[in-house]
């Protein structure tokens, strides 16, 4: 018997996720898909959005009429904390075989996969499926693959390698288009359709429990919520530290604060800082987080305001500034000059 697993947050389930599985699905043959959504994913900051319970009944509602193929796997939010796939994976050995597994995960997250708690235990206990899309530069030769991945390559074939574990690694190309749960977060919340991106089912559960609503009635005063969003950053060292109202622009929001990092690492920090400060502050969390990995340019989406937080070089190459110009410029000042302590 072959049996997939396809992990994720599900925030929300869209037929993106539902395409992938099925063409996977269809193209090895799997008997049964364990879908399972994920407590939290580690690499991941969390956001705005359902509960942990309406995830998992949204996954349902989104699975349930596609036949008994697709097992809604609850077993991540049961153990709770930090999701680790690895924990998954042995909880499905007892009652698979490792050559029956077949983990479905994104490009994106094969090129991660390092980062992933006993990776090497996941390639040893299960067989890999990497989803691509048209255009992905899928390696050619041992030589072309991820650095962490060549000293278990055994035998490379196209799209197909066999791993020294005895596992494999097979990529199949998705002909769908691509979508992200966190682009379907943003147009429930500008009230964009959204009736070809999720199963009836879904869209109706979303609405009946007023999901993924816009964040401006929790927030407020933007204005406000801009100064304090620029006051963390003030207080962690930022460089450059701007704010602008551009509410008479045509704009993808209608405030931005910008600042810069000594380093990607500092870029970072800086945002998560600015998470944890509002999450506190507020008690909202943000829409989404982009960037925050590499720290060149992180993006905390408030909705009404987005929050840009550059390593210094790159704010300077892309010069968002620019973009701005008749954008109103809220000429905050750091509070913190003369208080040092404040600072640290």
């Amino acid at each position: 018997m072959k049996v997939g697993i396809f992990g994720g947050s599900f925030n929300p389930p869209h037929m993106g996720h539902i395409n992938a599985i099925q063409t996977v699905a269809k193209k090895l043959g799997l008997e049964k898909v364990h879908i399972v959504p994920a407590a939290q994913n580690p690499l991941k900051t969390p956001v705005e959005g359902p509960t942990a319970e309406q995830r998992l009944e949204l996954t349902r509602l989104a699975f349930n009429q596609y036949g008994d193929t697709y097992i809604v796997d609850d077993q991540e939010l049961k153990r709770g904390g930090m999701s680790y796939t690895i924990d998954t994976i042995m909880n499905l050995r007892k009652a698979y075989e490792a050559s029956d597994l077949y983990l479905i995960v994104g490009a994106d997250k094969f090129e991660e996969l390092a980062q992933w708690k006993d990776y090497q235990k996941i390639l040893a206990e299960a067989n890999l499926v990497v989803t691509t899309r048209p255009g992905y530069d899928m390696p050619e030769s041992a030589e072309e693959v991820p650095a962490y991945l060549k000293p278990l390559v055994a035998e490379f074939d196209f799209n197909f390698i066999e791993l020294t574990t005895g596992r494999s690694i097979q990529f199949i190309t998705l002909r769908d288009v691509e979508l992200s749960s966190s682009e379907v977060r943003k147009w429930l919340r500008t009230g964009k359709p959204v009736e070809k991106y999720l199963p009836l089912a879904v869209e109706s559960y979303i609405k009946e429990h007023k999901l993924y609503r816009n964040l401006g009635d929790r927030i407020g005063d933007f204005t406000k919520f801009s100064e304090f969003c620029a006051n963390v950053l003030f207080s962690r060292k930022g460089i450059n530290v701007k704010a602008y109202d551009l509410t008479k622009l045509s704009a993808p929001s209608e405030y931005a604060v910008i600042a810069s990092g000594t380093s990607t690492r500092h870029a970072a920090a800086m945002a998560e800082n600015v998470v944890i400060a509002v999450k506190e502050e507020y008690n909202v969390l943000p829409q989404s987080v982009e960037g925050i990995d590499e720290g060149r340019w992180v993006l905390v989406d408030y909705g009404s305001l987005i929050v840009h937080v550059f390593y210094d070089f790159v704010r300077q190459e892309y010069s968002l500034e620019n973009l701005w110009r008749e954008g109103k410029d809220l000429g905050l000042k750091d509070p913190y000059i003369g208080k040092p302590e404040a600072n640290n």
